[in-house]
């Protein structure tokens, strides 16, 4: 646009720079946080939000060690997203019956293998948005709609484990004053660190299981029981069914009946692919997965109080990933990579947190200059005059 000639590593070095100011303000808050020094940057109280965290994997290659890629390794990437909802609340169930979706062969299957396979690779997940959901089969076109809308939603990413990532979100929703909304979900898959960090910070906040992840656990299962593919998807359906109205229990009592005609499975980790089919083994992580969430799939419910029952942070790990992964890339450990992540998740967070960065940070075209650096300013036109 310019004629500029900009090289790759005065973009390399910039990003880089403005990468580490974001992770020191980012770090600022979260101290600010844990001393209750935090003001919000906002003045309005939002009706409804939903707090989501997720994990990925990027690659990454030792610092230091001249180019190309040396001591390869998979680091987790957290992210965090934060969204301000609106839409009502029902008296009773406002869906009852699972979308149509949920019901499709084709969509199901392509689902449960992107959400199961290989990380590491860049390929949008076709998930299911409740945001526009499908009507539901034999519900009239004009139904009344029963998710809430995302109105803004900002971003949290990090390669820091769960003990630093967790003030990281609390300063985030702090500051947009999460903490006194009348209605509050935390919603998350059934990694063990993502309850510590609700407990930790997000207690009040009603969790919630993403049901996505429920569905994966249910269609395996059902393919692993069932003698050949139609009874499998018939028995997915009806277990599906069961977790979408809260009725988990019934399931769990099937998946223990099934544990015990099949046996216990082996003990040790499943080394092959084989292994890993192993129809013990299948029904085993079921019945775990849902016995350690079951108090938090009380979807019925959440679906009363406006609540989202699926997640969106899912989505926006696919935005981080389509930045930050692929085969060909490796970050390096640690600063490259944390500094990307501050980047792109400025770039995906919808309130103008990027813009807002460079018209504050020091020498800005957009900030007055101090008097001091106006007088040396002077005394150097002088002397030159």
């Amino acid at each position: 646009m310019t004629g500029v000639t900009i090289s790759d590593n005065q973009v390399r070095r910039l990003a880089h720079e403005v990468g580490h100011e974001l992770i020191a303000r980012r770090d600022r808050k979260a101290v600010e946080h844990r001393r209750r020094q935090l003001e919000p940057r906002t003045a309005v109280v939002p009706v409804a939000v939903v707090v989501e965290v997720d994990g990925g994997r990027i690659r990454t290659r030792a610092a230091g060690a001249g180019p190309g890629v040396h001591e390869a390794q998979n680091k987790e990437d957290k992210v965090a997203c934060l969204a301000t909802l609106s839409g009502p609340t029902f008296a009773t169930d406002p869906c009852p019956e699972p979308p149509e979706s949920f019901r499709c062969p084709r969509r199901v299957r392509r689902l449960v293998q992107q959400m199961k396979g290989p990380a590491g690779e860049v390929a949008p997940p076709e998930t299911v948005d409740e945001s526009t959901p499908p009507v539901p089969a034999g519900e009239p076109e004009g139904a009344e709609r029963w998710s809430p809308t995302r109105l803004v939603r900002t971003c949290v990413a990090s390669l820091e484990g769960s003990t630093a990532f967790g003030p990281m979100m609390a300063a985030e929703a702090q500051e947009r004053r999460f903490y006194e909304a009348p209605r509050r979900a935390f919603v998350a898959d059934g990694q063990a660190y993502n309850w510590t960090i609700w407990r930790g910070y997000f207690g009040a906040f009603e969790p919630i299981v993403d049901f996505l992840h429920a569905v994966c656990y249910v269609f395996s299962s059902a393919a692993a029981v069932s003698p050949d593919e139609a009874s499998g998807w018939s028995q997915y359906v009806a277990w599906m069914r069961a977790c979408w109205q809260g009725r988990v229990g019934e399931v769990l009592t099937e998946l223990d009946q099934w544990q015990a005609r099949l046996g216990e499975p082996p003990l040790g980790e499943a080394a092959t692919a084989e292994e890993r089919r192993d129809p013990r083994r299948v029904v085993a992580h079921a019945r775990t997965y849902l016995g350690n969430n079951r108090d938090r799939m009380a979807y019925p419910r959440y679906r009363r109080n406006g609540l989202p029952t699926s997640s969106l942070v899912e989505s926006l790990v696919g935005e981080i990933n389509a930045r930050v992964k692929s085969t060909q890339k490796h970050w390096t450990r640690p600063d490259g990579a944390e500094s990307i992540l501050q980047l792109r998740a400025a770039v995906l967070s919808q309130d103008d947190r990027l813009p807002r960065f460079f018209a504050e940070r020091p020498g800005s075209s957009f900030r007055k200059r101090d008097t001091l650096c106006h007088k040396s300013e002077g005394a150097t036109a002088q002397t030159v005059a």
